[in-house]
């Protein structure tokens, strides 16, 4: 089961750089192959780029030798200035098509990604999204993917680009100026090395701070989405009281951060200019005797500074790649995962003949409680069958196996007579219509939620399923017909008009097998009239399965099966069921009549 994240960074967010590791963010360079010669033209640009700009301080310091008489290539300042302002310029232009051609592979690789992603969920089992929450996927083909492309546009270009500067400048700094270039090194690594252990102290601090206003951040989520129960139990000074104690503890650890903030921030200016201090005095000393210009000490310092900003950036781009590696690890393991097995027999000739063969079951993520045991039951094309019983009595399994949202364990799901899993899943899975008892519709217009069923059904037969699901009286009246939104999740329609909608779907679909998940059960009187003559049109000629709830809705099938904690234990017509006073199926509907 994949870990649940509550924090703001969790201790495997970043990975170390190993062999191993690198190999997981070499998985997702095979999404950079369509386009790794634009890659490749990009590294040039950057290449170009950053040998261009290191021209820069060099010049730089001819410009001041020469003010002092010294002679170069040119002789005049002017010249040299508008030397400057040529390398500036040139290097302005390979930064533009570096940084646009990185774009184009990022943006371009990243669509591929974040599709690849959504197609490999969409087909994924539902086991796998039994153990995964759905904020947690979200976080994948989001957070993750915005990581890798905060890598492939930004943090690889920088590092190819640190790493040159790096190289060429200290290499041109021992050319140019061995015996201050050698007092510089000397002088610098042990402030660097004292800076990165003070940092990871503070980065610690601060992942601290992170984690504990994540921590608060759960409990406004919570509230929010429980806003109803929260006002009804009158928990509003309790959560008030509970988000303040959470902000407390935020404070506390962010105020002790400010203050080794405060002391590494003090530390790392005294050192630097500290240090930048002793270079200097050396610097000088050198050009007292003789042993240098003024210009070449000009050059050294631009130079330094280039080469300390690139170790600087190194630091950032290291935790970058560390990042990366955890985001990849994180894509590549849903992309990695099993797909359904959509291989097998599709055949347009569907009767709708339903067996259940001795079916045992339990959910993969309680494989300790057995929720169908030993089941068995037919359907006949055509007949209209209902599972009755108790909730957890198994009559929802029974649809998703049907189905074959998970595999059957023991026994068989037989459709006309092939087991569910010789059948090709879409074909299968398109034969078969569910109005559901909760209805959650898309977010867009009626049109396209009716459309779902069939993307290539034209206005006539989509008004003509509205029509018969008695869903047009309704759709006609708004401003906007068809085209009006049903807001997230269907919440502008009402619990009514949302099933007529569903119903007119499955109309649209026109399914051999059609499952209802007792639909009228949560509405009123005048709209469960008006949905129970829209099923009825619905259910004319069709294979369908009830799973009841309100008992009085399914008098008129041909055969009810009684389920008791995962065994049909009565089968038989509503009228044959009531005349065994002592049967389970009687006390249920005496049950549900006295309430």
């Amino acid at each position: 089961m994949a870990k649940q994240r509550g924090t703001a960074l969790d201790p495997e967010e970043k990975r170390k750089l190993n062999k191993q590791n690198l190999s997981k963010l070499g998985g997702i360079f095979s999404f950079l192959m369509p386009y790794k010669w634009t890659f490749f033209l990009g590294l040039v640009f950057l290449l170009f780029s950053s040998l261009t700009l290191l021209t820069f301080p060099f010049v730089a310091g001819k410009l001041i030798d020469t003010a002092q008489g010294t002679s170069w290539i040119v002789s005049d300042v002017n010249s040299i200035a508008w030397i400057l302002i040529a390398i500036l310029a040139i290097q302005s232009i390979f930064s533009f098509f570096r940084v646009w051609l990185f774009a184009l592979v990022s943006e371009r690789s990243m669509r591929d990604i974040r599709l690849a992603l959504y197609s490999k969920l969409v087909r994924l089992p539902m086991t796998f999204f039994d153990k995964r929450r759905t904020g947690e996927l979200i976080s994948r083909i989001t957070a993750d993917v915005s990581q890798l492309q905060d890598t492939f546009s930004t943090t690889l270009a920088e590092l190819f680009r640190q790493l040159v500067t790096l190289v060429a400048g200290v290499g041109f700094l021992l050319y140019n100026t061995p015996k201050l270039t050698v007092f510089m090194l000397g002088t610098f690594p042990v402030l660097v090395l004292i800076a990165m252990v003070f940092g990871r102290f503070i980065r610690n601090l601060s992942k601290k701070t992170q984690d504990e206003l994540a921590a608060a951040n759960v409990i406004v989520e919570e509230t929010l989405q429980s806003i109803s129960t929260v006002k009804s139990f009158v928990g509003e000074a309790y959560e008030t009281s509970r988000y303040g104690k959470g902000l407390s503890s935020v404070v506390g650890v962010a105020l002790t951060t400010a203050k080794y903030r405060g002391a590494f921030i003090s530390f790392i200016i005294f050192a630097l200019f500290g240090g930048i201090v002793a270079v200097m005095w050396y610097g000088a000393s050198l050009v007292a005797e003789g042993s240098m210009s003024v210009g070449e000490l000009v050059s050294f310092v631009l130079y330094t500074t280039f080469i300390g900003g690139s170790i600087a950036g190194l630091g950032d781009i290291y935790s970058n790649v560390q990042k990366a590696i955890g985001s990849s690890e994180r894509v590549l393991e849903i992309l990695d995962e099993e797909a359904e097995s959509s291989s097998g027999v599709s055949t347009e000739k569907f009767e709708g003949k339903i067996e259940f063969n001795q079916v045992g079951f339990s959910y993969p993520t309680r494989p300790e409680v057995e929720v169908l045991k030993n089941v068995s039951f037919q359907v006949q094309s055509g007949e209209k069958v209902a599972l009755a019983g108790h909730s957890g009595a198994g009559k929802s399994t029974i649809i998703q196996l049907l189905l074959r949202f998970y595999e059957v364990e023991k026994g068989a799901v037989l459709v006309d007579g092939r087991d569910v899993k010789d059948w090709d899943l879409k074909t299968l899975r398109s034969k078969i219509g569910i109005v559901p008892q909760e209805v959650l519709l898309f977010g867009g217009s009626i049109r396209e939620n009716i459309r779902y069923a069939k993307p290539d059904a034209s206005e006539e037969e989509i008004i003509t399923a509205a029509q018969k699901a008695n869903a047009w009286q309704f759709i006609s009246r708004f401003p906007d017909g068809m085209d009006t939104l049903v807001g997230e999740r269907g919440v502008k329609l009402s619990g009514g008009q949302r099933q007529r909608v569903a119903i007119a779907r499955a109309i649209l679909k026109d399914p051999a097998i059609l499952i209802l998940d007792e639909a009228t059960s949560s509405l009123d009187a005048e709209s469960e009239s008006l949905v129970q003559q829209a099923l009825d049109e619905l259910m004319k000629g069709r294979t369908t399965l009830i799973i009841a709830h309100r008992l009085s809705t399914i008098r008129k099938v041909d055969r009810i099966y009684a389920l008791s904690e995962g065994k049909i234990i009565e089968e038989g017509s509503h009228k044959e069921l009531l005349e065994n006073e002592a049967g389970f199926y009687a006390n249920l509907v005496r049950l549900q009549f006295a309430d």
